[in-house]
């Protein structure tokens, strides 16, 4: 087996085309994302997506997500300070202004920081991409494989880390 390093010799852990995310900022133990290489920024589905003045001065973003891939059975309202806005193009080539907000993410025993658009992803298959930005120096991607850090545990699911 090869093990693949940077040009600093950190190890790069593989993942598959698809893995179990969860962020922990936003209350979401486990979300089923697609490992997606050919979008720069990772993306998270959300809707209701309302900026207001946060009492630290800073501009923050409410918004509702459903984390379960097909089902709306479950709403989540998330809150986070607002890092940036960027017009962004998605994968038909539609430009649209989206709000970036900056999160931890937990794949598999690696927590890093990554940047996340939200945008409404309901007629998508999952409920976030997982950017090359957000990969980028940790991760290597194999394209024939899934889940190679886990599979999600009921346990998991039912409880976030941070409650």
């Amino acid at each position: 087996m090869t093990i693949k390093t940077t040009k600093t010799g950190t190890e790069l852990v593989t993942i598959g085309w698809r893995e179990w995310i969860g962020l922990p900022d936003l209350g979401i133990a486990a979300i089923k994302a697609k490992v997606d290489t050919g979008a720069r920024t990772s993306t998270l589905h959300a809707f209701s997506v309302e900026p207001f003045p946060h009492s630290d001065g800073r501009e923050w973003v409410r918004f509702g997500m459903h984390p379960e891939q097909d089902s709306y059975d479950t709403e989540l309202y998330c809150e986070a300070p607002i890092h940036d806005r960027r017009v962004v193009r998605d994968s038909g080539g539609h430009e649209e202004e989206r709000i970036i907000i900056e999160t931890l993410a937990k794949i598999g025993r690696q927590v890093i920081a990554i940047e996340l658009t939200l945008t409404s992803r309901d007629n998508m298959l999952f409920r976030m991409l997982l950017g090359r930005t957000a990969m980028r120096n940790t991760f290597i991607v194999n394209p024939t494989r899934s889940f190679l850090l886990g599979r999600r545990r009921k346990r998991e699911a039912e409880a976030p880390d941070n409650q």
